[in-house]
């Protein structure tokens, strides 16, 4: 084992163990191939199943694998109108398993996520049976200023840009604490304790995976 997978292991371990100590389940996957046969572990077959806007769950191979399973998915993208979009967050509220990453996690086992219209995040707080979050460790900070300054600085800068955003940061790829009507910031979520019970499942992946 190289010195960063070992690295990373270590690291893992003490996240896992601040997780635990927060009422969340850790564990950790040397790469992707592994991390995908986890999730896929975590959830039971022919279950209702959702996600969260997530490069990382794209370039795991975690999607692909969810969408040639047996599971009922939820898939928000197939809304088409306002109606059908309520519509179908009514259904994910309810899901048995949402899928999504972290922007950050501290080695004290918080999870920070921001968002923009906040359907992500309301579902990490509330709704789904399950929540399953899958962070590579490049998302690992030492706290919580430096996940927020993180997913400010170096996660909403590129997001923009793939989602042909109108905002400073796609132009300059500096956070400019902006109000514009593209922001994707408007909501800053803190996840320090999850009040159910391991409800929350995180699977940190020793790779760099997402923004």
């Amino acid at each position: 084992m190289n010195a960063k997978k070992k690295y990373y292991e270590n690291v893992a371990a003490t996240v896992i163990k601040n997780l635990e100590r927060r009422r969340m389940e850790g564990y950790y996957c040397a790469d992707k191939e592994t991390a995908v046969d986890k999730v896929l572990e975590l959830m039971q077959s022919k279950r209702s199943v959702a996600w969260g806007g997530s490069m990382t769950l794209t370039e795991c191979g975690i999607m692909e694998a969810v969408r040639n399973s047996d599971y009922n998915i939820i898939d928000r993208e197939k809304a088409g109108t306002d109606q059908e979009r309520r519509e179908v967050y009514q259904k994910i509220c309810g899901c048995d398993y949402f899928l999504m990453s972290s922007n950050a996690v501290t080695l004290d086992g918080e999870l920070v996520n921001i968002d923009g219209r906040g359907n992500r995040v309301a579902f990490l707080c509330f709704g789904p049976e399950n929540v399953i979050v899958v962070a590579g460790m490049n998302k690992i900070v030492a706290n919580v200023e430096e996940a927020v300054s993180r997913t400010k600085n170096m996660a909403a800068p590129p997001n923009t840009v793939r989602l042909n955003k109108k905002t400073p940061c796609a132009v300059t790829g500096v956070c400019s604490d902006c109000l514009s009507p593209d922001c994707i910031c408007a909501q800053t979520v803190i996840t320090r304790l999850s009040m159910i019970p391991n409800r929350i499942k995180v699977v940190l992946v020793g790779e760099e995976l997402g923004y």
